[in-house]
């Protein structure tokens, strides 16, 4: 007879273990520890004895009903492992579908997660992901796992108790430049960069908002650096001769051999000071990665782009702003080799070598007695054709598009200081404008990209340009 505490239709195996246990009804009850329910941990007991049956029947009927049991766990464990995934891939096919001019397009961006206020280092990772001959450099590096001897193959693992040399940021940087534009993932957790960027730059541990262009310095500077130290008994500046196709006339060595940070971004610039008593010059040459231009104070009432009280800030107002010839205060006095003592002087500079990219740092926090203000002034700049051949010591050297730059990408800081608010990117990607907000990238449109209040500019020569599309 089927027993009356089972399921309508009951098991055969259940049915005869019910008649042999010799005690009746037979049902099914959890095990005695607490733990999660699941078909496995159940046993078969008598209702009327109150006890499990534990020893087994001679025809091994208590072990049938285990495995029946298993059996049915493992099935509906799996019809529900497929409906969940369908369900993930078909959410994530949605959300990297947008229409763009009417026609339905894959988005193949992926996002950052944002771990605790570091919209600032995603903002600036997404930007250099979209500066192409960067960031193709860096894929197309070996991995650091691949070592010699019994670590060969295995995959190393980041530990509080590991020092510094046991962690490489060229590496987490590279991995999470392969992980962008996959189209794999939806979003993106760079939780191993971020530990080592903890490791190796003290003043970004904690989770409290920073400011996006000091840590790019710092990023660059550190990568430069790592770089510089050789990669498996290789120097990196050898793989970079060998992979960018950059010749060594091309370099800015910073801090001795170049690598590729200093071929993309460095720079050159010419410091002049005139001694205003004697007339003594003097001239320095200062490499750069990125140049810091202040927004003239007669602009910073000028908050948006349709304000109408008083011209418009331009990006070029600030460039010459930053080139003109300017009198130092009485706080800089000039070391006069000539006069032997400090004296009243004027500055100017010049920029001697143009990079291949040219990040532009608009000055927009300013310190008064006893805070950090925001100049949140709008500045006009030009998505195309930024013409930089006034600007530099020699223009009758350079040729007619070796000074003309298009955007590559934006980074907008949001909100009131510096300690606050919200860093997001614009990046141009295969001639289409991306929005990247943490975890969420939207298309976008040029317009929207004008309107922004930039902070951080990165300019595309375009020889660089061409020649990078062309590898």
């Amino acid at each position: 007879a089927p027993c009356p505490f089972l399921p309508s239709s009951p098991c055969s195996v259940l049915g005869l273990l019910w008649e042999a246990s010799g005690c009746s009804p037979c049902i099914l009850v959890y095990n005695a520890s607490l733990k999660p329910f699941t078909l496995a941990d159940c046993f078969p007991c008598s209702y009327r004895c109150d006890d499990f049956v534990v020893n087994d029947t001679k025809l091994g009927l208590v072990q049938k009903v285990r495995e029946h049991l298993q059996n049915l766990e493992n099935s509906a464990f799996t019809a529900d492992r497929h409906r969940k995934r369908k369900l993930l891939e078909n959410s994530s096919l949605n959300s990297k579908l947008l229409k763009v001019n009417g026609s339905t397009n894959a988005l193949c961006a992926t996002g950052l997660r944002n771990l605790g206020n570091t919209c600032f280092m995603n903002a600036i990772l997404q930007s250099l992901s979209n500066i192409q001959q960067f960031c193709c450099y860096f894929k197309e590096l070996p991995a650091v796992e691949l070592r010699n001897g019994k670590t060969a193959g295995r995959r190393t693992y980041h530990t509080r108790s590991q020092g510094d040399n046991n962690v490489s940021l060229v590496e987490e940087f590279r991995k999470t430049l392969c992980a962008l534009w996959q189209g794999s993932q939806t979003a993106f957790s760079p939780e191993s960069l971020f530990y080592v960027v903890w490791k190796i730059m003290p003043n970004f541990r904690g989770y409290q908002q920073q400011d996006a262009h000091e840590f790019m310095r710092y990023l660059l500077d550190h990568l430069h650096l790592e770089l510089q130290g050789g990669f498996n008994g290789v120097s990196r500046s050898v793989i970079l001769q060998e992979n960018s196709g950059l010749s060594a006339s091309n370099k800015c060595c910073i801090n001795g051999a170049s690598t590729i940070v200093t071929a993309i971004f460095g720079g050159i610039l010419q410091n002049e000071v005139n001694c205003l008593i004697c007339g003594t010059e003097s001239r320095k040459f200062d490499p750069f990665l990125d140049l810091s231009l202040d927004i003239p104070s007669q602009f910073r009432n000028k908050r948006t782009k349709n304000q109408e009280n008083g011209p418009m800030c331009t990006l070029r107002d600030c460039l010459r702003s930053f080139t003109d010839l300017e009198e130092l205060d009485e706080t800089e006095l000039y070391m006069c080799h000539k006069c032997k003592k400090k004296q009243k002087s004027t500055k100017k500079f010049w920029i001697q070598k143009l990079p291949k990219v040219l990040c532009l740092h608009l000055k927009r926090f300013h310190w008064t007695e006893y805070l950090r203000n925001k100049v949140d002034t709008y500045v006009e700049f030009p998505l195309r054709d930024l013409d930089m051949k006034c600007y530099l010591l020699e223009p009758e050297n350079s040729g007619p598009e070796s000074c003309r730059y298009d955007l590559a990408a934006v980074v907008v800081h949001h909100g009131s200081g510096v300690g606050s608010g919200h860093y997001t990117a614009y990046a141009t990607h295969e001639g289409r404008w991306f929005h990247f907000n943490d975890s969420t990238v939207t298309l976008t449109d040029e317009e929207t990209v004008v309107k922004a209040k930039a902070y951080i500019l990165f300019y595309v020569d375009r020889q660089a340009k061409s020649g990078s599309d062309k590898l």
